[in-house]
């Protein structure tokens, strides 16, 4: 292909886990159980959040979409990386893999912004609660909801057209799938440009919506501050602590590997760092956000017909 160094080479070997062999068959069963964890825990929040009419509020429908974005690019990755495990197949074509690179950047890349739609959900909710149905209309939410999408394709569009302009060298990756840091380590050319432009890109989906969502927890602190009620201040600081901590779960990993240079990038470090943010935080998103919800709960104890209307 043109990008290849040679004509033959048609596809990559994905090395995957197997520098550590002993840790395959573990690696595995935890992931098989994670990955089913994940997607029952969200399919169940976007089930309750359409059947249930108490969960029809702005929180639930970014919710809902939280989930459905970590139902989609987790099973961009793990299932490939549960056949790499076994030792079945460890090759990916070139056009998979530059497909897998836009899928997975383009649905990382709208979770970073729907993070910030949440937070000006939380900061509309506690700030201004006399306001808060007239701010968070329907059309404000969809028009959140579509510009989270729209952004991120057009930054996975930007960062994948970087990578096909470039010649790689080689023919193993050293991961479980196809991400950005290991492409520019196989280019056969020179990419402080590329990594410049791609790093402007990051910072505008990456950096910005963190500052953007700190600030909004700023002002939610001072407000829930303000609050005479303990009861008030622990149902305000229980639900955006919730947020907080998917967000710095996210963040913080994505910020580890995204902003980084690529020649201090790690890659045997890379993968384990990516198994959090591809596995545990998709995970871990529904029971965060339904644990100490008294909302979900009922939905779920309704679906399931062991409770009442009241919840």
């Amino acid at each position: 292909m043109g990008n290849f160094n040679t004509s033959t080479q048609e596809s990559f070997i994905l090395v995957g886990f197997s520098d550590w062999p002993q840790l395959q068959a573990f690696l595995f069963v935890i992931i098989l159980i994670f990955y089913s964890l994940t997607i029952f825990g969200n399919t169940t929040i976007i089930v309750l959040a359409r059947l249930d009419l108490r969960l029809h509020k702005p929180m639930y429908f970014f919710l809902s979409h939280l989930s459905f974005l970590d139902l989609c690019y987790t099973t961009s990755t793990v299932p490939q990386l549960l056949i790499n495990l076994r030792g079945l197949d460890r090759t990916i074509s070139y056009g998979g893999c530059v497909a897998q690179l836009f899928i997975f950047l383009a649905l990382a890349s709208t979770e970073c912004l729907i993070l910030v739609a949440m937070a000006f959900d939380r900061y509309a909710a506690v700030c201004h609660p006399l306001h808060y149905t007239s701010i968070m209309n329907p059309i404000l939410c969809r028009a959140l909801a579509i510009s989270s999408w729209v952004g991120g394709l057009v930054n996975s569009l930007i960062q994948t057209g970087l990578v096909m302009a470039m010649r790689l060298c080689g023919h193993q990756i050293n991961h479980f799938f196809c991400e950005m840091p290991i492409f520019l380590k196989l280019a056969c050319e020179d990419t402080e440009g590329t990594e410049a432009k791609m790093f402007v890109a990051r910072t505008i989906v990456l950096v910005c919506p963190a500052v953007l969502i700190l600030g909004s927890y700023v002002h939610i602190a001072k407000a829930v501050l303000k609050v005479k009620s303990m009861a008030g201040r622990r149902k305000a600081f229980g639900t955006c602590g919730s947020h907080l901590m998917v967000v710095s779960l996210f963040y913080g990993s994505g910020i580890y590997t995204y902003l980084q240079p690529v020649h201090r990038y790690s890659e045997s470090k890379g993968k384990f760092v990516a198994l959090f943010y591809t596995i545990v935080t998709p995970m871990f998103n529904p029971l965060i956000y339904t644990l100490r919800n008294k909302d979900v709960k009922g939905a779920l104890w309704k679906l399931l017909g062991r409770g009442t209307d009241s919840g």
